[in-house]
């Protein structure tokens, strides 16, 4: 384990009586801007805005804070003790920054942050200079509240551009890197004087969700039918042309194929067999018209898949899958939507079928299963589970050993994908043009490169 001895100056992790307990010392020397110590309290803080009994706080994610049962105060107040009901193998991820005790009000959780950016409860090698809430420019200086290593840039600007705009800025010299989306985007950059390409894998990873509260999709047959007949080669070649990029297609929500402990879960449940999927409608009673497409009752197979915004990738994306389903008699209808809208749309389960991309956070993905499946979650989208299966996803939770909780993680997640409700379907790369010499700058995956770190080569 590695941690930044800025802010930390000892960790301690022990295991007594089957539970964890986690010994932060904080740096004798760590602030908030305002002058705050950073100390037990901030930890305190921090865990329980996020650990979920208090549902008026608004928290992104309450894994692994809903496991901790205590933060004490340690031998000073610079020493925060941590409890854990039983272990958590990903505890690491869970302190990475700290909550300021004034911040963590309610109100102030919730709302403080909209449109202003409070530097005085924040801490680090860089404080925000000037932030325009209405482009979303922001500029970073120098903090002289920090105590830790010296930043290598005097500032950091950044610019929100739509990616046509930003790879515009780029070639003209307005921006130092420029993230590479599409194939146009890619070729744009690619050749250009003084620029390097930096490509690599992606903890990012589009899946389909299939709303199972929608009267068609409530039929486990049918939605397993569904994913029988999608060629997740072909999405990927359509997404991936152009990009001199391959990956293997993804077999999990939680692990990627470049991380240990990670299997092939997709493909131990499911295979492309159109053919397949057609005799089982058949035999459900699904029966082709005259026009192809299946009924049943008097009622057409018809499935609505959910379109933001006017990319044409995602058009083309849309169209592959009205083909594939159109072979088997299924009838897609792609309903249009403003890209205002996606909240509402999943928060709503406004949808049949819907497109959507998730970005892991940090590599203990395992810890993340039940934000998928479990069924009493909202981020599960697609309503699919069961309190058994609930209950079983939990238990990998309690598994300290990293190696033994994946196993187990790949063999739960094998039972959820057999709700047939989520399907992985790519992830992409994460692509850069960069000028030569800028330093800790591209595709990182899941390393985070400290802000102090990022700069010119000699």
């Amino acid at each position: 384990m590695r941690y930044n001895p800025d802010y930390y100056s000892d960790v301690k992790v022990a295991v007594e009586g089957g539970d964890q307990k986690v010994t932060l010392t904080i740096n004798p020397k760590a602030v908030f801007n305002d002058g705050t110590p950073i100390d037990w309290t901030a930890i305190k803080a921090t865990w329980k805005a996020n650990n979920g009994p208090d549902k008026d706080y608004a928290a992104s994610s309450t894994n692994g804070y809903d496991q901790i049962t205590s933060v004490e105060k340690g031998r000073d107040a610079k020493q925060a003790v941590i409890t854990f009901k039983g272990v958590d193998s990903a505890w690491s991820s869970l302190f990475t920054t700290f909550l300021h005790p004034k911040a963590a009000t309610v109100d102030h959780f919730n709302k403080a942050y909209v449109k202003k950016a409070h530097p005085e409860w924040g801490a680090g090698p860089y404080t925000v200079g000037k932030w325009d809430t209405h482009s979303g420019d922001i500029t970073f200086v120098r903090n002289p509240k920090w105590w830790g290593r010296k930043g290598k840039l005097d500032k950091r600007v950044y610019v929100d551009l739509e990616s046509t705009a930003a790879v515009n800025a780029f070639k003209n010299g307005q921006l130092d890197y420029v993230s590479a989306v599409d194939a146009e985007s890619l070729k744009q950059v690619k050749g250009l004087g003084g620029t390097e390409i930096r490509s690599g894998g992606s903890p990012f990873e589009y899946a389909l969700y299939f709303n199972t509260r929608s009267s068609v999709l409530a039929d486990r047959g049918v939605r397993k039918a569904i994913e029988e007949s999608i060629d997740r080669a072909q999405i990927a070649r359509i997404r991936f042309q152009g990009l001199d990029y391959r990956e293997p297609l993804p077999g999990s929500a939680v692990l990627y194929s470049f991380q240990k402990g990670y299997e092939d879960n997709v493909s131990a449940v499911l295979k492309y067999a159109p053919d397949e999927a057609g005799r089982a409608l058949d035999a459900a009673g699904w029966k082709p018209g005259g026009d192809g497409i299946r009924a049943k009752d008097g009622r057409k197979l018809e499935v609505g898949y959910t379109l933001l915004g006017d990319d044409p990738l995602d058009k083309a994306t849309a169209g592959a899958f009205a083909a594939m389903l159109k072979r088997v008699g299924v009838k897609l209808v792609v309903k249009k939507a403003d890209e205002a809208d996606f909240s509402s749309i999943l928060s709503g389960r406004k949808f049949d079928l819907f497109l959507s991309g998730n970005r892991s956070m940090d590599p203990f993905g395992a810890r993340y299963l039940c934000d998928f499946y479990c069924s009493d979650r909202s981020s599960n989208l697609t309503g699919a589970g069961s309190p058994a299966l609930d209950r079983e996803i939990r238990a990998t939770a309690q598994i300290a050993d990293l190696g033994k909780q994946a196993a187990a993680v790949n063999k739960v997640e094998r039972k959820a994908l057999r709700q047939y409700a989520f399907l992985p379907l790519f992830s992409g790369p994460s692509t850069y043009g960069v000028k030569k010499g800028l330093a800790n700058v591209g595709a990182t995956i899941f390393a985070n490169p400290l802000p102090e770190t990022v700069g010119w080569e000699k």
